[in-house]
C-alpha cells in the first residue's frame, strides 16, 4: 500500500511538473509564474518520501522534458529538481525554516553549476565569456556614442572606471549564482509551505525576520577574506577572495537588517523604521549598505541583541 502511494504521488507530481514546464516553455504570458512553481512538485514529493525516491522522479522529469520540449531544456529540471529535492528532504527531516532555506540554496547552486557545465560542454557556449563579450560591446557602443557628441575626451577616466566596475560584475558571477539560488530557494520554499499546509494541514512557516541570526564563524570568514583582499593577489585567487568578501558582506547586511527589525520589536517602535532601513539599503547602498553591514558585524561579534533581550525580557 505504501509503495503504491509512493508511485501514485510520484506520477502525479511528475505530471504537474510537466504541465508547469510546458507552460513555462510555450506560454510567455505566465512563463515567469510557472518557472517559480517548477520546484514545488519536487518539494512536495520529497517532503513526503525523502530524497531517494525523489531522484527517480527527477530522472523521469528529465526524460519527459527532453521528449516533450527539447534536449536543450534538460538543465531546467535538474536545476529545479535538485533545489526542490533538497528543500523537500529538509522539510521531511523537520529542519527549521532557515536550515531548510540553506539546504535548498545549496541544491539550486548545484543546479546552476550543472547549467553552466551543460552550456560549456554540450552547447559549446562559455557563458562567462559571452557575458564578458556583451559587457565589452556595450562599453564600446557607449564610448562611440559619447565620441559622436564630443564627450569622449572629457569622460575617459569616468568610462574607464565604469569598465572596471562592469568587469567586476562578471568576476562576481559566483556571488550572483549564490544570490539567485537563495532567491529561488526562498520563493519556492514559501510557496511550498502554503501548498503543503493546504494539502496536509501542517503548519509550516518562516519565523519572523527579526529572529534571523548567522553563526559567529561567518564573521571570521569575512575578516579573513578582508585581510587577504589587501594582499597583492591576481587571477583566480583575487576573484575567489572578492567573491567570498562580497557574499559574506551581504549576509552581514542581512544580519544588520534583522537586528533593526528585532530592535524595533523589543522597543515597540513603529514598523516604519525597519521598513525604511530596508528601502534605504536597497536604493542607497553606497551609504546605508556599509552602515547596516557594520551593525550586523557588531550584532554577531558582541551578541548585541542578547544584551538587549536580557535588559527587556523579550525574545
Amino acid at each position: 500500500m505504501n509503495q503504491s502511494k509512493q508511485m501514485t504521488d510520484g506520477a502525479l507530481m511528475t505530471a504537474i511538473y510537466m504541465i508547469l514546464m510546458l507552460i513555462a516553455t510555450f506560454v510567455p504570458v505566465i512563463a515567469a509564474v510557472a518557472t517559480f512553481l517548477l520546484p514545488v512538485p519536487f518539494i512536495v514529493y520529497a517532503s513526503r518520501h525523502d530524497w531517494k525516491l525523489s531522484i527517480v522522479m527527477l530522472l523521469a522529469a528529465v526524460g519527459l522534458s527532453a521528449i516533450f520540449t527539447s534536449i536543450y531544456s534538460v538543465p531546467i529540471p535538474i536545476l529545479m529538481g535538485l533545489g526542490g529535492i533538497l528543500t523537500g528532504s529538509a522539510i521531511y527531516r523537520k529542519y527549521s525554516a532557515y536550515e531548510t532555506l540553506a539546504s535548498g540554496t545549496i541544491g539550486f547552486v548545484a543546479g546552476m553549476v550543472t547549467l553552466f557545465l551543460f552550456s560549456q560542454f554540450v552547447l559549446q557556449v562559455n557563458l562567462i565569456n559571452e557575458m564578458s563579450q556583451m559587457v565589452q560591446e556595450s562599453f564600446s557602443m557607449s564610448k562611440n556614442v559619447m565620441g559622436e557628441f564630443g564627450l569622449a575626451g572629457q569622460t575617459e577616466e569616468q568610462m574607464q572606471l565604469v569598465m572596471e566596475q562592469l568587469d567586476m560584475l562578471v568576476e562576481l558571477i559566483p556571488v550572483w549564482i549564490a544570490l539567485a539560488s537563495l532567491f529561488l530557494a526562498f520563493v519556492s520554499q514559501w510557496i511550498s509551505y502554503k501548498v503543503i499546509g493546504r494539502l496536509e494541514n501542517r503548519s509550516l512557516h518562516f519565523p519572523p525576520f527579526r529572529s534571523f541570526r548567522l553563526p559567529v564563524s561567518l564573521i571570521w570568514i569575512y575578516f579573513f577574506a578582508l585581510i587577504i583582499s589587501f594582499m597583492d593577489l591576481s587571477g583566480l585567487a583575487a576573484q575567489a577572495v572578492q567573491n567570498v568578501l562580497m557574499l559574506t558582506g551581504i549576509f552581514m547586511a542581512l544580519q544588520g537588517l534583522s537586528f533593526i527589525f528585532y530592535y524595533a520589536y523589543v522597543k515597540d517602535i513603529t514598523k516604519a523604521l525597519p521598513v525604511m532601513s530596508v528601502l534605504l539599503t536597497i536604493f542607497l547602498p553606497f551609504i546605508f549598505l556599509y552602515l547596516v553591514r557594520l551593525l550586523g558585524i557588531i550584532d554577531i561579534g558582541f551578541a548585541l541583541r542578547d544584551r538587549i533581550a536580557n535588559g527587556n525580557g523579550k525574545t
